[in-house]
């Protein structure tokens, strides 16, 4: 699943793209009976209402909220945005930029990518949702096992797009400069009996991170992931690998953004185009490999853990 990097770095693509383009048309075949009355594209009858109210509009911004990407819109003579669509991408999906040839006839991945060149690659063929502008170009959802969700919030202020159901119990965002450690504390202590990794992939606890980039920060803290959040306190204080995890999360995060995000899976950029993180890992799908922490001898492990593949060092993370 894309996580904070990976969706930052699709922010960072649609600010270069599409803000200031003006919304002609919407197209999904997103149709599935286990959405109806949803407040989804997948119920048609809420597309339809989503249609008529983005047609017409304009990027105003785009932002991002944990896993979600914010694209706002406004009527183009506004300072603010009225309307958000709000796009979580799930397991598979990310969204792609470029000009496309539409062909009706066809049942399956009717959206032929023309340009630029990277957009043909395979894992951007699944395209079920697509905003066209009225420069002539397309932003298409490619999205394989079609988890992706997409919906719009209507709001007057950015208080009350925050409220909205969609993103009111998402915990602090981990890479803002208001996140200090004694704030990453107190959210840990919300949870003493859970396990270390479980939780900082829980949502409602930290923001935007995922299984790569948990495994990759317990890594390079020394922290063994099914630790429990209490046993990292000594008479009440934190233990000093709190503080390298802090540190590590930051870390980990920010290198992933700078490096485009990671495209060991299906991610892509707006461009088509894959990132580079997956060739930093440390830990992350490096079952059997020697671990390259240095002085360390050990071996990266696989384990399942809440459900999840889960991979560590059999070290100097004990």
């Amino acid at each position: 699943m894309p996580e904070l990097p990976e969706v930052q770095t699709t922010v960072n693509g649609l600010k270069k793209t599409v803000v200031g383009l003006k919304i002609t048309s919407v197209w999904s075949d997103y149709d599935s009976a286990y959405f109806l009355g949803s407040e989804t594209i997948k119920d048609r009858a809420y597309f339809k209402k989503f249609s008529k109210e983005v047609v017409g509009k304009t990027v105003h911004s785009a932002t991002r909220r944990a896993k979600n990407i914010l694209i706002h819109l406004n009527d183009g003579t506004k300072k603010d945005s009225d309307v958000t669509i709000l796009v979580h991408m799930k397991m598979t999906g990310h969204l792609l930029y470029g000009k496309y040839e539409f062909d009706q006839k066809k049942k399956k991945d009717p959206w032929t990518p023309i340009m630029p060149e990277a957009l043909k690659d395979p894992y951007n063929r699944h395209v079920h949702f697509v905003i066209s502008f009225s420069n002539g170009s397309e932003l298409a959802l490619s999205d394989v096992r079609k988890f992706a969700k997409v919906a719009m919030i209507s709001h007057g202020n950015e208080t009350i797009l925050m409220e909205s159901s969609h993103l009111k119990d998402i915990g602090p965002e981990p890479l803002d400069k208001e996140f200090t450690f004694d704030k990453f504390v107190e959210r840990l202590r919300l949870k003493p009996r859970g396990m270390i990794k479980q939780v900082l992939m829980d949502q409602q606890i930290v923001a935007g991170i995922g299984n790569i980039y948990a495994d990759e920060s317990l890594w390079l803290s020394g922290i063994h992931p099914a630790q429990k959040i209490e046993e990292m306190f000594v008479k009440g204080k934190p233990k000093p690998c709190l503080k390298l995890l802090f540190r590590a999360i930051k870390d980990s995060l920010a290198k992933g953004v700078s490096f485009g995000g990671d495209s060991m899976s299906d991610y892509r950029n707006v461009y088509g185009e894959k990132g580079q993180f997956q060739n930093e890992h440390h830990a992350y799908q490096k079952n059997g490999m020697p671990c390259d922490r240095k002085g360390c001898k050990g071996t990266i492990v696989r384990i399942k853990l809440a459900g999840r593949g889960t991979h560590f060092c059999n070290i100097h993370q004990r």
